[in-house]
């Protein structure tokens, strides 16, 4: 099981390395759309790095409500330790 530290720095890096989110840019508060520019390409990316580093599939409507990143690390943690 990983804590929430380790699924903040696994999620943080992935934004930084593979989508090229500058790193003061990733607060709790940022809204995925608006303040990232995550869009649904990126989305796809991510979709492959959860699966390959919290072993779990996501689906589009699963995100539907997942509006910042803190509520992406809601989302992550609650799927790993259900």
């Amino acid at each position: 099981m990983k804590t929430r530290e380790e699924i903040i720095s696994t999620v943080n890096n992935f934004l930084i390395e593979e989508i090229e989110i500058e790193a003061d840019m990733l607060k709790e508060e940022a809204l995925l759309k608006d303040d990232l520019g995550i869009d649904s390409l990126d989305f796809v990316d991510i979709v492959v790095i959860v699966e390959r580093n919290f072993g779990f599939k996501i689906k589009p409507e699963d995100m539907a409500k997942v509006l910042t990143l803190g509520q992406f690390y809601d989302f992550i943690e609650n799927r790993l330790n259900a």
